[in-house]
């Protein structure tokens, strides 16, 4: 993500959007009675209302919408963001509905009443550098390209030729020809053992890489995770980079972070220096015995379809306003247990009778 203007007088900060993991941080970010404004495209009705010859076209325009709410699945490619029209051009009735797709690429002005800590803390986060060495490379049965994940894009490190037979269609050799995957893995060594990734993304057009694998070590394999792509070219990087494997990928990073917090939260269980459920939480909040709050991701999310977001967030608010940190948790082993015990939980200044 690039945070591309911050007013936080005004409340407003712009952003653009480069993969789909940003949508996950957006998704945590942007709340109901917000507002967002950036271009969009709308459907728009041609002609008068009793013409017979009314068409309808989509257009690009530019418009601010009160947001109502709010949709985002984990490793969707998608951020759907509806509300009720504030501005925009002349021929668009204010007051009407409009539905963002928030996607890679798309630039946004987000605007709060308040900015809290932990919602610019996680824009801060989708900017950082990233912790986790990627190693990329797209095949087929004739040619693999290598790349480096970088913070904002991408660095190849080379390109292979394969010298095939035109008929090797399992990839093993024919009329004397190298088995070009062999070259493939020769050189996926090289470069783990010189830059030690932590993961390795295969992808490919069809079923190439599923052939590559067949002959794969199991070290390297147990690295690597497979995604697709159309072409062998650098521009088919862009594929990859935005496809929801990579997100997933991503979040082993957050995982270990995570787990190292919600252990620090049952220590303090057993030692009756914490607090969880909505009830508990929001009591302990309210008297300032809170000094940091986990909040389940999936619990939010379903607390918004159930229209009970509203005193999540208020407690939310509340807790930093205490000088508690808040953080959200959302990878798949902490939010079970977060779950299991009400969704909201937190670690106390103090011990409780």
């Amino acid at each position: 993500m690039q945070i591309i203007k911050k007013n936080l007088k005004q409340g407003e900060v712009t952003i653009k959007v480069n993969s789909p993991e940003d949508l996950w941080f957006l998704s945590q970010v942007i709340e109901a009675d917000d507002s967002i404004k950036g271009k969009t495209e709308r459907k728009i009705k041609i002609g008068k209302e009793d013409e017979r010859k009314q068409s309808i076209v989509r257009k690009s325009i530019f418009l601010e919408v009160k947001i109502e709410k709010i949709e985002f699945h984990k490793y969707s490619e998608n951020l759907r963001v509806g509300g009720i029209i504030l501005q925009g051009p002349d021929d668009v009735p204010r007051g009407s509905h409009h539905t963002f797709n928030v996607e890679s690429g798309t630039v946004i002005t987000i605007k709060k009443q308040e900015w809290m800590g932990y919602q610019l803390e996680k824009l801060k986060e989708a900017t950082q550098k990233l912790k986790t060495k990627i190693l990329i490379v797209l095949m087929d049965r004739e040619e693999a390209l290598f790349a480096m994940l970088k913070h904002q894009g991408h660095e190849v490190l080379t390109n292979l030729k394969g010298d095939v037979a035109k008929k090797d269609v399992d990839g093993g050799s024919a009329g004397g020809k190298k088995n070009f995957y062999t070259e493939i893995i020769e050189k996926l060594r090289e470069y783990n053992k010189r830059f030690e990734p932590q993961n390795i993304i295969v992808a490919s057009p069809s079923f190439w890489k599923e052939y590559l694998m067949k002959e794969m070590p199991d070290e390297l394999k147990a690295k690597i995770t497979l995604s697709t792509c159309s072409d062998i070219k650098e521009t088919s990087l862009q594929e990859v980079l935005q496809r929801p494997e990579l997100f997933k990928v991503l979040e082993s990073d957050r995982a270990a972070k995570e787990l190292s917090m919600l252990d620090e939260l049952l220590k303090a269980i057993s030692k009756n220096e914490a607090c969880y459920g909505m009830k508990e939480c929001k009591e302990k909040t309210e008297i300032g015995a809170v000094k940091e709050l986990l909040v389940s991701y999936d619990f939010l999310q379903e607390s918004r379809k159930n229209n009970k977001h509203r005193e999540i967030e208020q407690v939310m608010k509340l807790a930093e306003k205490m000088k508690a940190k808040v953080n959200i948790l959302s990878t798949e082993d902490t939010e079970k247990k977060l779950v299991g015990l009400g969704g909201i939980a937190g670690i106390l200044r103090w011990k409780t009778e």
